[in-house]
């Protein structure tokens, strides 16, 4: 029950930081309206910071069902409790897009955008091309388990202290570097449940809520962070332990 909690409102601080951010640059009459693609990438980083924070020092603070699929395949939990991490996760995203539109319900009143609304609550491409939207998802997701995974090792000095910052660093550099033709998801708790909210909250004026593209911020993180499991135990951590021995 502690790990359901820590991650239900670490993911929870998440997504009100993140989709809080974007929702101040996108809805008309926010004092952050039109900040920009550095303000967003910026919020979600010290939204995964915070979320870190406050749940890491109970669960680790996986807050995205992608790092705790990693953390399963290599044996650092079980399966069993990879089960109770993913739905705090799920919960927690859940119940943070809910409080952004509360927080905001009277820009999101004021606004006729239809598109922008939908992407305060879940990603969609800047060119839709399912494919390749899924390999860059993907790559997001394997550059942010690596780099996890490097923060965490013991070698790198990081601490429990300076972790979180580096992690919500990560965040950041993901977003500016990679995050132009996708949003980047990369977490598909953070992804799959605000798109639920969207569709069941009476807000003024949406559109559907893009069901056809729902599956890509799912499966292609899914798909990294397997991947990158794989790249870190398999190639990375047998290589780089022989100069450190």
């Amino acid at each position: 029950m502690d790990i359901f909690v820590a991650e239900l409102i670490g993911t929870m601080i998440l997504i009100i930081l993140g989709d809080g951010v974007v929702a101040g640059v996108v809805l008309k009459g926010s004092k952050s309206q039109n900040g920009g693609w550095m303000v967003i990438s910026m919020g979600w980083g010290l939204g995964v910071t915070m979320g870190v924070y406050i749940a890491g020092w109970v669960s680790g603070a996986h807050l995205n069902p992608a790092v705790t699929l990693a953390f399963v395949l290599d044996g650092t939990i079980s399966a069993q409790t990879g089960l109770i991490y993913v739905a705090g996760q799920c919960v927690g995203a859940f119940l943070g897009a809910i409080l952004v539109w509360v927080s905001y319900k009277d820009h999101f009143d004021a606004t006729d955008d239809p598109e922008g609304k939908l992407a305060i609550f879940c990603t969609g491409p800047a060119i839709r091309n399912l494919k390749m939207n899924f390999v860059t998802e993907m790559i997001g997701t394997i550059v942010l388990i690596l780099g996890i995974y490097g923060i965490s090792q013991a070698n790198n000095g990081m601490g429990s202290g300076f972790g979180p910052y580096a992690v919500g660093m990560l965040i950041v550099a993901i977003g500016l570097s990679l995050g132009g033709p996708t949003g980047y998801a990369i977490n598909p708790a953070r992804d799959l449940m605000p798109r639920i909210a969207h569709a069941i909250l009476p807000i003024k004026g949406k559109r559907d809520s893009d069901w056809g593209y729902a599956l890509v911020p799912i499966l292609a993180p899914l798909t990294g962070a397997a991947i990158a499991c794989f790249i870190w135990h398999v190639i990375i951590n047998p290589v780089f332990m022989t100069h450190v021995m």
